[in-house]
């Protein structure tokens, strides 16, 4: 029987991709992470032998811990880190049972080298209007919820990236850019396998939006023209990507919840006799 802080693999996957998701930990012992090496979206690997220091780390932040079968692992280290002050839950199953419901993988030999606090590192050119706002939405919801966002002078982009081991994106000739007629937001879907219903219809978008393809979806003008507006409200690129989180956030959660809900006026039309 589980425990009562056993959360189910249907909940996780409608709390990923969401602002307030909980952190992901992978407590998997080495040999079964090396059997199967992917993770969860947003997942990262931890020690569940130093979990004192992730408590501190985690500062009150909720977590959901995953471990191969829902068990000791998982178990014990989302109790240590309640005891610590810090609310968690573990993965009923665990990561065999996310696995065999065919859920969402990641494989994290894909992502940029983590620094010294686990961060990864990805950068791209200043002033960013769809795509460079679409694609960090994308990295923190899905893929590292802690990763840093550098944007630099187009010229800079591949020296900055050199320099601090980060990742450059939607620039010319690096891996994570545009191919063909697809953008870099499509990319990073396909090259990490986010089979997810609410992300495709969001990538016609997006799509649309940053190739002058507005025909794609009816939603990518306005996609468009919010996004040109935000690029003139905010100077500072930071503070324009926070602003551009809440935006796409709401995308995600209409392409995901919404799309069948309509609007009309009056609200309240009196019946027909």
């Amino acid at each position: 029987m589980p425990a009562p802080n056993s959360i189910s693999c249907d909940k996780i996957i409608r709390i990923i991709g969401t602002p307030r998701a909980p952190r992901l930990l992978d407590v998997r012992s080495e040999e079964d992470f090396a059997a199967d090496p992917r993770l969860l979206p947003g997942a990262t690997r931890v020690d569940d032998q130093s979990l004192t220091t992730l408590a501190r780390q985690l500062d009150g932040q909720p977590s959901i811990a995953v471990c191969q079968a829902g068990h000791r692992r998982s178990q014990g280290t989302a109790a240590w880190l309640r005891a610590e002050g810090c609310p968690s839950e573990y993965l009923g199953g665990g990561f065999e049972a996310w696995r065999s419901a065919g859920l969402p993988l990641i494989d994290p030999e894909k992502l940029p080298a983590r620094d010294a606090q686990g961060r990864t590192i990805w950068v791209t050119r200043s002033r960013p209007k769809i795509d460079r706002i679409a694609c960090p939405w994308l990295i923190r919801r899905f893929l590292d919820p802690r990763a840093i966002i550098l944007f630099v002078a187009p010229a800079e982009v591949v020296g900055v990236a050199e320099r601090y081991n980060a990742a450059p994106f939607d620039i010319e000739n690096v891996f994570w850019s545009h191919r063909g007629e697809l953008c870099t937001f499509d990319v990073l879907l396909a090259e990490f396998g986010l089979n997810i219903p609410a992300l495709d219809r969001l990538a016609a978008i997006v799509r649309g939006a940053d190739t002058a393809r507005l025909d794609l979806a009816p939603e990518a003008a306005g996609l468009l023209a919010a996004s040109l507006g935000l690029s003139r409200m905010f100077s500072d690129d930071l503070e324009q990507l926070d602003a551009g989180m809440l935006l796409y956030d709401a995308f995600y959660r209409w392409a995901r919840d919404a799309t069948d809900e309509t609007h009309d006026w009056p609200t309240n039309k009196p019946k027909a006799d």
